[in-house]
């Protein structure tokens, strides 16, 4: 896939680091010219100075053959821009922009075909007050991950003794919740991952990631802890 990511700070650099493989042609464009050579000196990237929302700039990056361009700059209104050349100029398919600004965030249909044509809206702020409320609404967990538009979250939970299934095998907790459907999709044990099956059996310490609907969260958690 050919990528051209907008932006060679924090996000962009990790994402170009992540992206980089055989499979993958990375570009990443920045103004800063010693950061690009660093991060060119360590990756199998391609790089190019310049404002990300001038189009010369975006044809020298390759946007005319890119399947997907990642605008992570620190201006909103370059990102923005950024996106618009690509869908008008460029004809790239999957446009992803950060946006900070709660003004534009706000707006949604500012992000349309019509308009910016921004695909994906990234909202790093919001993301986090999200995932801070989320700890906030269940404090007994170690993370939520919520998805399908929060009708489904995963939630990581430490079972401690005096929970009802720990100690007992994972296929007991249709017995125990024979009206909430979940699946636990992976237990850590002293920080080693545990694939696990029918017979896995809970041991008080276990990090217990399990999906479910939103709602039967916490009656699950019941079951991995003493809750109060």
């Amino acid at each position: 896939m050919r990528i051209v990511i907008l932006g060679a700070g924090q996000v962009g650099s990790s994402v170009a680091e992540n992206l980089v493989s055989e499979a993958n042609d990375i570009t990443v464009v920045d103004t800063d010219a010693d950061r690009l050579r660093k991060l060119q000196d360590r990756l199998d990237l391609r790089t190019v100075v310049g404002n990300a929302g001038h189009p010369e700039i975006l044809e020298r990056a390759g946007a005319r053959d890119a399947d997907l361009i990642l605008a992570v700059t620190q201006s909103d209104e370059t990102n923005l821009v950024a996106c618009k050349l690509a869908a008008t100029m460029f004809n790239i398919p999957t446009k992803i922009a950060r946006i900070r600004a709660a003004d534009y965030l706000s707006h949604p249909e500012m992000f349309s075909p019509e308009n910016f044509a921004v695909d994906t809206v990234i909202c790093p702020e919001q993301v986090l007050t999200d995932y801070i409320a989320k700890l906030i609404e269940f404090p007994e967990s170690l993370q939520v991950l919520e998805f399908a538009e929060g009708r489904v979250s995963l939630v990581a939970v430490r079972a401690f003794h005096g929970g009802p299934l720990v100690g007992k095998e994972l296929q007991t907790i249709r017995q125990h919740l024979p009206d909430l459907d979940t699946r636990v999709a992976a237990i850590f044990r002293q920080d080693s991952p545990i694939i696990p099956d029918a017979t896995t059996v809970i041991e008080a310490g276990d990090e217990v990631f399990f999906i479910a609907a939103t709602e039967h969260i916490r009656g699950i958690m019941r079951e991995l802890r003493r809750m109060d």
